[in-house]
C-alpha cells in the first residue's frame, strides 16, 4: 500500500505539473478569467499570445523530459536526432502533395502529419537495419540521419521551385519559430503530452525494466521490441510536435538535457522523471520568455541555452552525483583511508620494537611512502580522535588507537594470506593488491575469509604479515 502512495503521489504531481502549464494556451483571450493573478505572477507576460507560447514550450519540455529520461536511461539519446532529421522530407513531401491537390501547402495539421509518417519511417529503417545487421547502432543512426536529412534538404529545394505556391516558411521547421505559435499548436501539444503521460504511468514497470535489464524483462514474457518501438514511437510524437517550437535540430537538446540535469540530483526513476519534466517546462517557459523580452533572441536558441544553463548547475551542484557531491565524497575516502593506514603503519611499527616506545614519523614514513604533509594530517586527526598521542620522541597509540589497529592489521593480513593461499598471489606483490581492497572490507567478507582460512577462534590473533615490512618505494606500500 505504501509503494502504491509513493506511485500515485508521483503520477498525481506530474499531472497537476501539465495541468498549471497547459492551461494558458485553453484561454482565449488575454482577458480570460481562468488566467487569474496567480498565472499573471507565473508567466510574467500579460498578452495573451506570449503566454500561449511559454506554456506551449513549456508543455513540450514536459513531453520531452518524460520521454526522454526513458531514452538517456536506454541508451538511445541520439535515437531521436535521427528520427529529428528524419522529419524534413516528410514535412517538404507533404507540402508538395498538398500544392498537388490543389491547396497551399500551409496546412499545419497535414505538414506535421507528413513529418511524423517520414518520422515512423526513419524509426522502421533503423529496426530494421539494426535488427538484420550487425553494424552498431552509431553507424545506422548516422547512415539514417544523414541520408534522410539529405532527400529533405533536396525536396525543400524542389519546393522552393513550385510556381502555383510559395514555400517560403518551410525552412522554419529546421529551426524553429515559436512566435508563431498559436493556441491550436498549444492545445495539439498539450494533448500530446497527456497521452505521453498516460502511456509512461500506464507502462512504468515495463520501460524501467527495459531500460535497466532488458534481458531480464525478455525472461518475464514482456514483448521487449514492441515495447522498445512504442518508446521509439513516443520520440517520433515528442519530436514531430516540437518541430515548431524549436525546430528538428534543437528539439534532440530538450530530449537529452533535462533528463540528463535531473540524473544529477536523483538516483529514483520516478524522481527523475518528474525532474527531468519540470526542468524541461522551466527551460522552456523562461526560454521563450527570455525570447519575447528581447525580441531579436531567436526562441529555440534559448531555449537550449536555458536547459544549459540548468544542466551546467545540476553537473556542479547537483546532490546525487553533482561535481561538488563527488569531489567531497573523495576528500572523504582519501581522509579516511590515509587515517586507516596511519593506524596500520603505527601498529606494524610497534611489532617491532617495546610496546609503549614512542614511534618516530620517519619510521612510519619507512613503511609507507607519504606524499607531502598527509601523514602529518592524518596523524593529527588520530590525536583529535584520542586514537594516538604525541609524545617527546614521537607518537604512541591509545588503547582504543592500538585496538583499532589491530583489526584494521588483521583484516589486512587476513587478505594477504587469502590472496597467497587461494589466489596464487606472490607474496612480494600481495602488500599492494591488499592495501587496495582492505578498505572496504565488511564484516560479512571478514566473516568468509576466517572461515576460508580455519580461523575459528572468536578473537583470533592478528596474523604474522607474510612478507617483510620494509620502507616504501615511491610506487606503493611495501
Amino acid at each position: 500500500m505504501k509503494h502504491r502512495f509513493h506511485f500515485n503521489f508521483f503520477w498525481l504531481a506530474a499531472l497537476a505539473l501539465l495541468l498549471v502549464v497547459s492551461l494558458p494556451v485553453f484561454a482565449q483571450s488575454s482577458n480570460a478569467a481562468s488566467v487569474g493573478s496567480a498565472l499573471r505572477r507565473i508567466f510574467s507576460a500579460h498578452d495573451y499570445n506570449t503566454r500561449v507560447v511559454m506554456s506551449g514550450t513549456g508543455l513540450l519540455g514536459i513531453a520531452c523530459g518524460v520521454v526522454g529520461a526513458f531514452m538517456v536511461l536506454r541508451k538511445k539519446a541520439l535515437f531521436g536526432d535521427a528520427v529529428s532529421h528524419a522529419t524534413l522530407p516528410g514535412i517538404a513531401l507533404a507540402f508538395l502533395l498538398a500544392v498537388a491537390m490543389g491547396g497551399t501547402g500551409k496546412n499545419m495539421p497535414i505538414l506535421l502529419l507528413g513529418a511524423g509518417l517520414a518520422g515512423l519511417l526513419g524509426m522502421t529503417v533503423i529496426l530494421v537495419i539494426r535488427n538484420s545487421t550487425r553494424l552498431p547502432e552509431d553507424a545506422i543512426l548516422g547512415i539514417v540521419l544523414s541520408v534522410f536529412f539529405g532527400a529533405g534538404i533536396a525536396l525543400l529545394g524542389v519546393a522552393q521551385r513550385v510556381n502555383t505556391a510559395s514555400a517560403a516558411g518551410l525552412e522554419t521547421f529546421i529551426y524553429g519559430k515559436t512566435a508563431s505559435m498559436l493556441g491550436e499548436d498549444g492545445r495539439r501539444i498539450a494533448w500530446c503530452a497527456t497521452a505521453l503521460l498516460g502511456i509512461c504511468a500506464l507502462l512504468f514497470k515495463e520501460f524501467r525494466a527495459l531500460c535497466f535489464d532488458a534481458e531480464f524483462a525478455r525472461t518475464q514474457g514482456w514483448p521487449v521490441r514492441s515495447l522498445d518501438a512504442l518508446m521509439m514511437g513516443m520520440v517520433v510524437v515528442t519530436t514531430v510536435i516540437g518541430l515548431q517550437a524549436v525546430g528538428l535540430i534543437l528539439v534532440i537538446a530538450l530530449l537529452i538535457i533535462p533528463p540528463s540535469a535531473a540524473r544529477f540530483w536523483t538516483e529514483d526513476l520516478r524522481a527523475l522523471v518528474l525532474l527531468a519534466a519540470a526542468i524541461g517546462a522551466l527551460s522552456g517557459v523562461l526560454g521563450s520568455g527570455v525570447s519575447a523580452t528581447f525580441p531579436d533572441l531567436p526562441a529555440g536558441g534559448v531555449i537550449v541555452l536555458v536547459a544549459a544553463a540548468i544542466f551546467l548547475l545540476s553537473f556542479i551542484f547537483g546532490r546525487s552525483r553533482g561535481l561538488m557531491v563527488r569531489a567531497a565524497a573523495r576528500v572523504r575516502l582519501e581522509r579516511r583511508v590515509n587515517r586507516q593506514n596511519a593506524l596500520r603503519a603505527m601498529y606494524e611499527v610497534s611489532e617491532q620494537q617495546p610496546e609503549h616506545q614512542p614511534i618516530p614519523e620517519s619510521a612510519l614514513r619507512a613503511v609507507r611512502y607519504w606524499p607531502g604533509v598527509q601523514l602529518r594530517r592524518a596523524l593529527r586527526r588520530l590525536a583529535r580522535e584520542d586514537l594516538a598521542r604525541e609524545v617527546l620522541d614521537g607518537w604512541v597509540l591509545t588503547a582504543d588507537g592500538r585496538e583499532e589497529a589491530r583489526k584494521m592489521v588483521r583484516n589486512h593480513r587476513l587478505w594477504e594470506l587469502y590472496l597467497i593461499h587461494h589466489a596464487d598471489v606472490a607474496p612480494s606483490h600481495v602488500d599492494r593488491d591488499a592495501d587496495v581492497i582492505e578498505h572496504v572490507l565488511g564484516q560479512k567478507m571478514v566473516a568468509d575469509l576466517e572461515a576460508l582460512l580455519a580461523e575459528s577462534s572468536p578473537k583470533p590473533p592478528v596474523p604474522v604479515s607474510p612478507h617483510p615490512i620494509a620502507a616504501a618505494t615511491r610506487g606503493g606500500a611495501s
